[in-house]
């Protein structure tokens, strides 16, 4: 495995955090928008990540002892946005222009307190992977640094 292996797995994790901060941001910015173009409340967003194709872990492992250091190494991406099942927060309001029949508004079901600990977690994982290009640049550079002297 080469270091510019290394640094192309920690962009894949920088840009599935990039996905995840822009779904959390439209979460935050939708928090009391009652009607979507789609029709009824706007409804959370949530990211699923998945791991890039090549090896899994179980395979991996199950092969650790055959020293293979040019296989392709596995990092993570975005693979798609889904819409949060929950139901939506209901309010009796009943002279709200999208009120019901029955005077009630439904309101999107996003959480500020889960968006901000998922925002936390995301700046977590984002500086985890700038960590890793980093190490990776440093460790490149006093390579070449060895090979001049």
């Amino acid at each position: 495995m080469s270091l510019y292996n290394s640094i192309n797995i920690a962009q894949q994790g920088l840009g599935a955090q990039r996905v995840r901060l822009q779904a959390v941001s439209s979460n935050l910015a939708n928090i009391s928008t009652t009607q979507t173009p789609e029709g009824g409340a706007y409804r959370r967003r949530q990211v699923i990540l998945e791991s890039s194709p090549g090896q899994s872990f179980s395979e991996v492992m199950e092969n650790a002892d055959v020293a293979d250091f040019n296989a392709p190494l596995t990092g993570v991406r975005a693979s798609r946005i889904t819409l949060d099942p929950s139901p939506f927060i209901t309010k009796f309001e009943p002279d709200h222009p999208h009120a019901n029949a029955q005077g009630y508004v439904d309101y999107p079901n996003v959480n500020p307190a889960i968006e901000m600990v998922d925002m936390v977690s995301i700046s977590r994982s984002y500086e985890a992977n700038l960590a890793v290009v980093k190490s990776a640049k440093q460790m490149i550079s006093h390579s070449l640094d060895l090979l001049r002297t």
